[in-house]
């Protein structure tokens, strides 16, 4: 049995771009943010119940009527280049017009989802999620839902300032970016 070659994390302060970190197998989470490479814990068993739920309800809709595609599990999108910043997504949409778009179909996503959805972890400030929210807004994200599963909580941002606020007696909509997705708020935070 052979080992895949690994390349070592480089050198603290040297910059490094969105292929050498694709390279890096043994490097664990992260996000690449203007060059430098910042490591992110793994997220708890509550985190990954959300992604998976999420990923789900969006997937199983996008599915049903073949309108593109659904990542989870941190799949990386370029927000800048020269220094790379990659951002890692809990899950995305891209729309089948998008899709289309993107060059390397094994890279991370060059073209910008239609939606993203971020759990938030107990560890989570909000000056950081804003960052991350103003980031996916200036590639041109169209929606990005926010889950508070802590406070049962979903944030819907048309962009970083026009924020409506969901609880358990709403329902969560698609809108013009996943036309006919409906869930109760409720049935995201059943456990």
């Amino acid at each position: 049995m052979t080992t895949p070659a690994t390349t070592p994390a480089p050198p603290i302060g040297r910059l490094v771009n969105a292929k050498e970190l694709a390279a890096m197998t043994d490097i664990g989470r992260c996000e690449l943010i203007e060059g430098r490479i910042v490591k992110m814990p793994p997220p708890k068993n509550k985190h990954g119940r959300f992604e998976a739920k999420m990923g789900l309800l969006i997937g199983n809709f996008v599915n049903q009527h073949q309108l593109g595609h659904t990542f989870v599990g941190e799949t990386g999108v370029y927000i800048r280049r020269n220094p790379d910043t990659v951002r890692g997504m809990d899950v995305a949409f891209v729309s089948n017009a998008r899709w289309a778009q993107q060059q390397d179909k094994d890279d991370y996503l060059e073209v910008a989802p239609d939606l993203i959805v971020e759990i938030l972890s107990p560890d989570d400030r909000w000056p950081a999620v804003n960052r991350k929210l103003r980031d996916y807004f200036s590639i041109g994200v169209r929606l990005v839902w926010v889950v508070d599963p802590d406070e049962r909580i979903i944030y819907v941002h048309h962009s970083v300032a026009d924020i409506r606020e969901l609880t358990e007696q709403d329902t969560l909509t698609g809108g013009d970016v996943l036309p006919g997705f409906s869930v109760p708020v409720a049935e995201v935070f059943a456990e």
